[in-house]
Order: C-alpha cells, then structure tokens, then sequence
C-alpha cells in the first residue's frame, strides 16, 4: 500500500500565499506523477496542477500564472507554491501519486480557505 500525505494548507486573506506538501511512502518502486486536485464546496474535484516525473507540468486555466508546482523525485514529494490566493481559490486540496501500472493513491485532502 501507498500512503499520500498532504500538509500546509490553512486560512490566508485574498492575496496571500501557501506552500502545500505533498510525501508518498510506502511499497512504492516507481512515480510517474504526482499533483492536486482541489474540490470547492458544493462543486466537482478538478485537476489544479500536475507534475511527472521528467519535469513537465500541467496547469489549470484558473492558477496558471499564480501557482507553481515543483517536485523532489528522490524524496517522493511535490510542493504547490500558491501566490496571489483568490477566495475561488477555497477548496480541499487531494495530493495524488500515480505510480506504474496506472495506479492512483489518493491523500486525506487539506484544506485551504481563502477570505476576502
């Protein structure tokens, strides 16, 4: 089994800044992504970042410009550095690794609120 850890989320005004944390460990042999999805109240969960392991990343529409993911591949970690936070921003944030065999693991989610 795979375990997903996310940490850093938190309450910021509009405007602000948070890192988030994401760790996978576990019988883990090989990554081939890792990101967030993010689930607003009362809407569907929806990709926010990705990142695989070459480097290349993937962005929503929305945080493109505002947010930065990054990754740590020997450690198993990948961070969202999140500027410019906007109250739309407000969501549980879902840590995923996708290792090989197309498998998925899912984190607890953090929260993150973002007030105006």
């Amino acid at each position: 089994q795979v375990q997903v850890v996310e940490s850093g989320g938190g309450l910021v005004q509009a405007g602000g800044s948070l890192r988030l944390s994401c760790a996978a460990s576990g019988s883990i042999f090989s990554i081939n992504a890792m990101g967030w999805h993010r689930q607003a109240p009362r809407k569907q969960r929806d990709l926010v970042a990705d990142i695989n392991s070459g480097g290349s990343t993937t962005y929503a529409d929305s945080v493109k410009g505002r947010f930065t993911i990054s990754r740590d591949n020997a450690k198993n970690t990948v961070y969202l550095q999140m500027n410019g936070l906007k109250p739309e921003d407000t969501g549980v944030y879902y840590c995923y690794a996708r290792v090989a065999g197309t498998r998925t693991y899912w984190g607890q989610g953090t929260q993150v609120t973002v007030s105006s």
